[in-house]
């Protein structure tokens, strides 16, 4: 709700407790009551404002965006998620047994991308191929490391 509404339940609530068909406890309850509930508007509009202000201050990882090519079939791509700014879509392929693909939300953070799979919560981070821990990726300079053992870089 606006904060025009807000002046327009406060209106309402004094032109009815001024109808003179209420008792003085009555309008008083009223009155108290719009009071209350502008009070909550405000409150929530402050709340959207300051989430707002937060996402607008999100780290960007819209470099990041594409796909990602890991060792023996691993494969990482980000997209980005239109929920709102910092925010990314992953999917991806992170071991070569069964059931470990799946499509993961991501958070920029001042670290990375902040997401959490079935193994846990990770924080992926710019690196090149040597951090990956992964000899194939060693000497790649683009690459981005989940943990130490699994990295994905592009050629």
């Amino acid at each position: 709700m606006r904060l025009w509404a807000v002046g327009t339940i406060l209106a309402g609530a004094a032109a009815l407790a001024g109808c003179g068909e209420m008792s003085n406890e009555q309008q008083a309850a009223l009155v108290e009551n719009a009071v209350a509930n502008a009070q909550a508007i405000a409150e929530n509009v402050t709340a959207e404002a300051e989430k707002a202000e937060k996402a607008a201050e999100a780290p960007s990882r819209d470099a990041w965006i594409g796909k990602w090519v890991g060792v023996e079939g691993l494969v990482l791509t980000i997209e980005k998620d239109t929920s709102g700014p910092g925010r990314y879509r992953l999917i991806n392929t992170y071991s070569l047994d069964e059931g470990a693909t799946g499509t993961f939300a991501g958070v920029a953070t001042n670290e990375g991308i902040a997401f959490t799979r079935p193994d846990g919560a990770k924080v992926m981070r710019a690196t090149d191929g040597a951090a990956t821990g992964l000899k194939y990726l060693d000497g790649k300079k683009d690459c981005l490391t989940v943990t130490v053992g699994e990295g994905y870089c592009r050629d």
